[in-house]
């Protein structure tokens, strides 16, 4: 997912897919753990991808609070 495409999402929409990358990250630290996957570079990529979400998560909610 593209860093545009991130920041166009709604809260409840970041969370949700916040939720979905770490249940695929889970899965794929397991997969390699039990033998070794073909990329594992991807590991990296999902994790660097989770920490973009929760940034833009972070940011969205700081500004809905500071608009209150």
């Amino acid at each position: 997912m593209k860093k545009e495409e991130i920041k166009e999402l709604s809260i409840q929409e970041l969370k949700a897919a916040i939720e979905a990358a770490e249940k695929a990250y889970r899965e794929l630290k397991v997969a390699h753990a039990i033998s070794p996957i073909d990329n594992p570079s991807k590991i990296t990529k999902d994790r660097k991808e989770i920490a973009r979400l929760k940034t833009v998560l972070r940011q969205k909610e700081l500004a809905e609070a500071t608009s209150k």
